[in-house]
């Protein structure tokens, strides 16, 4: 049997490809959804804390933002902490995007766990989250984001 780090990776990079395949079908990027999921979970952070999220480097985060904004998806408010900051939040039209993201992806998930009984996909999700918090150097998110 293969490795379990090179099985999870290559798992990843299959469930990566999947992902990007679904959200291109709504008009998106994968960065751009997984910044509305993310978003969705987390609102009100400075963009910095998005960057990190997305491993994207601020830049193109910027980029990406000016985009969003200019679709009405996302809205910058100034950190009240610190001047030079953004803070970004959704807007009203981005909630019903997120649920055609949502929706996009849920036949992803249900391929991906084809087999898997409900007691073995409960025990999954708990095994990856605790890798993910062995790994993780930010802080915990409140609820999965995945779809």
């Amino acid at each position: 049997m293969l490795s379990l780090p090179y099985l999870l990776s290559d798992s990843a990079r299959l469930l990566r490809r999947a992902f990007d395949a679904r959200v291109r079908e709504l008009g998106m990027t994968s960065p751009q959804a997984r910044l509305l999921l993310i978003l969705h979970v987390t609102e009100g952070e400075n963009q910095g804390y998005y960057a990190e999220r997305l491993e994207v480097e601020p830049i193109s985060l910027t980029r990406m933002i000016d985009r969003m904004e200019d679709a009405g998806l996302i809205e910058r408010r100034r950190d009240p902490a610190d001047r030079r900051a953004w803070r970004l939040f959704l807007t009203q039209r981005s909630h019903q995007v997120i649920d055609q993201v949502r929706a996009c992806l849920a036949g992803l998930e249900e391929e991906m766990l084809a087999g898997l009984s409900a007691a073995q996909r409960d025990a999954l999700g708990t095994m990856l989250e605790t890798i993910r918090v062995n790994f993780s150097s930010s802080r915990p998110v409140a609820e999965t984001v995945h779809g």
